[in-house]
């Protein structure tokens, strides 16, 4: 028969039970021993000395001075009276130094420990219609600085930020790389994204948005994919939810985790596709980005019942200062669609606009210049040779998506020392893939490539370094691709990818035709995403080679160069060829940053010339 406690025993652990509990247990048996303190002290001065009692006004009184006393130890020196009355309140006084001095202790200890928790970023945030961010890495600089710009007209705009590192380590590097974050507040908090009592920390309910960040290190995905079954155990709990996958391979697993409100972004298929694109057309890279970000054009998709029943070709010209580019029907988006399409109720009209406040039907807009309008026919690419630059695990995958691009006979040379570069030459049917051994960041090794032979040229960040490492590799490259160019009056398109979007400014002195910031676009693409999740399906097509794409191309094959004319016209032009056009770009602004010559969405009616060099931008079938 087990053994029970003895009544010390049972009344010792009751005890420990209760002081467990924390500094309002505490507080609480403090101010027990204080009264009981008080009230023994009042009872022996009424028992043994009532004539001090009386002169003091009895009980009432005696109790009063028994708690000053207690509270105050210091007034015992001023008692007078008999030796009885004197010991009493010098009883009183010694008891109070000890009560009151552990009550200031566990009061501090409890407030120290508040502040900590405070510090640490432990206590629940309450909001309503804020951005939740969930985890860390590179991105998260981007998608606050997009979403401040985004909400720079709201009050009281909210984004709150949950990851495993310290809330003050983590202000200090938002106010480092984001700086002031004018009327949108942040609120950072530490704990495990992946942890669903951390998550409650987040007021998910009341959300606007989540977006989930793949961290930094080893195996990334297994956070995104354990914080998105985390999110998923709190069904209806949640906003939409937008989250990056590093791997493609694990997008399978992610999108069985998250269900199907959640919006993923494979970060590989999505750099390696806008760097084959830009390859393929010099300034790609710029549009994306200016459609990307919050700070000049951006895409909105808008429901006008006014429109309904004309074709998309009428619609094109129906908005003097918004650019239409698109429907979005039954969730299915068609971008560039053919211009007979009949515009029905239920569909969205996808635009380009500054802001959603300009977007109005136009009044009156003038016709097109026939005049200024030319005919050209398009015919299809011939074969290219293209040069790859140094490798990494999106080779292979960038080396896949140009084949869909090329012509037949086209020729792809990777020049490499990396030991993964063999591994480009498979499943190809356009290309032909050469692999030769050099390294990129030797000048003679260049040289002895025969760039001259390439239309197109790709540099690529060798993952075999550190980012910060590889970026300084490729800038060392491109100096040298620019020199020669310059010395050997040779002419090729070179794209780069880099790392860290501090580097940009450093690779524009190369002159570079485009640079991929593969973690600045991503998180440009969550930023969108968690403002409105529809637009994934847009961005989507705007990078899939399937369907319609950006070019810029030539301006002479749209209107005669140098001849007045408005962005109308140029529209009209572009619809003839079963394109949509979306703006230009001038050749005398190429290297002005920040846009490089790329106007988006002018006003169709504002007069513009399109010299030798100029471009157009539009939406096409490569």
């Amino acid at each position: 028969m087990a053994r029970r406690g003895t009544p010390r025993e049972r009344l010792r652990y009751w005890f420990d039970n209760t002081m467990s509990r924390g500094t309002t247990a505490l507080i609480g048996w403090l101010a027990l021993i204080s009264i009981g303190l008080i009230l023994l002290v009042t009872a022996g001065a009424l028992w043994l000395t009532p004539r001090e009692a009386a002169q003091h006004h009895g009980a009432p009184g005696m109790l009063w001075m028994t708690l000053m006393r207690t509270l105050s130890p210091g007034k015992v020196a001023t008692d007078t009276g008999s030796a009885p009355f004197v010991a009493l309140m010098f009883v009183a006084s010694l008891g109070g130094i000890f009560v009151v001095s552990a009550l200031v202790g566990v009061l501090a200890g409890g407030l120290m420990g508040r502040f900590e928790k405070l510090r640490k970023g432990r206590s629940r945030i309450i909001e309503t219609g804020h951005i939740v961010v969930l985890g860390w890495s590179e991105q998260i600089f981007t998608i606050i600085s997009e979403l401040v710009q985004a909400h720079a007209s709201d009050r009281g705009s909210v984004i709150a930020i949950l990851a495993d590192r310290d809330k003050l380590a983590m202000e200090d590097e938002i106010r480092r790389f984001v700086g002031d974050t004018g009327r949108t507040r942040l609120v950072c908090r530490t704990g495990r994204p992946s942890e669903p009592t951390d998550l409650d920390l987040m007021s998910l309910g009341t959300a606007r948005s989540v977006v989930v960040l793949s961290p930094q290190g080893e195996d990334p995905d297994s956070h995104v994919i354990k914080t998105l079954l985390a999110l998923a155990r709190r069904a209806g709990e949640h906003p939409p939810v937008v989250a990056a996958i590093a791997e493609s391979s694990n997008m399978a697993a992610a999108r069985l985790a998250g269900g199907p409100d959640v919006n993923l972004v494979d970060s590989d298929d999505t750099a390696s596709r806008l760097i084959v694109q830009s390859s393929r057309q010099s300034g790609v890279s710029v549009v994306c980005m200016d459609l990307l970000d919050f700070t000049g054009a951006e895409i909105y998709l808008r429901s006008d019942p006014d429109l309904t029943g004309t074709t998309y070709g009428t619609a094109l010209q129906a908005y003097q200062t918004a650019t239409v580019i698109g429907l979005r029907r039954a969730g299915e988006v068609m971008l560039n669609p053919p211009s007979d399409t009949v515009v029905s109720a239920s569909d969205e009209i996808i635009v380009i606009a500054q802001d959603d406040s300009v977007i109005h039907l136009a009044e009156g807009m003038p016709g097109p210049r026939e005049e200024a309008i030319v005919s050209y026919e398009h015919t299809g690419p011939g074969p290219e040779r293209t040069l790859i630059l140094n490798w990494n695990g999106r080779g292979r995958r960038i080396a896949r998506y140009l084949d869909a691009y090329v012509a037949p006979g086209s020729v792809l040379d990777i020049a490499s020392d990396h030991p993964g570069a063999t591994a480009g030459r498979e499943g190809l049917e356009n290309l032909t893939v050469n692999v030769k051994e050099c390294d990129t960041a030797d000048r003679y090794a260049l040289e002895s490539l025969g760039l001259g032979l390439y239309e197109h040229v790709i540099v690529l960040s060798d993952d075999r370094y550190e980012p910060g490492h590889a970026d300084m590799r490729t800038l060392t490259t491109l100096l040298h691709l620019r020199d020669m160019q310059t010395i050997l009056n040779e002419h090729y398109s070179i794209v780069s990818e880099m790392h860290d979007e501090h580097n940009r400014s450093l690779a524009e002195v190369t002159e570079a035709d485009d640079i991929v910031i593969s973690d600045t676009v991503i998180g440009l693409l969550l930023a969108q995403l968690a403002e409105n999740r529809h637009l994934a399906g847009v961005f989507g097509c705007l990078f899939d080679p399937r369907g319609s794409e950006i070019y810029p191309r030539p301006a002479e094959r749209y209107v005669r160069p140098g001849a007045p004319v408005d962005f109308a016209s140029v529209i009209e032009s572009a619809r003839r060829r079963g394109e949509t056009a979306i703006g230009y770009r001038l050749a005398d602004h190429l290297n002005e940053a920040p846009h490089f010559g790329v106007v988006l969405n002018p006003d169709k009616s504002h007069p513009i010339r399109l010299g030798p060099g100029d471009s157009v931008i539009v939406l096409a079938e490569h």
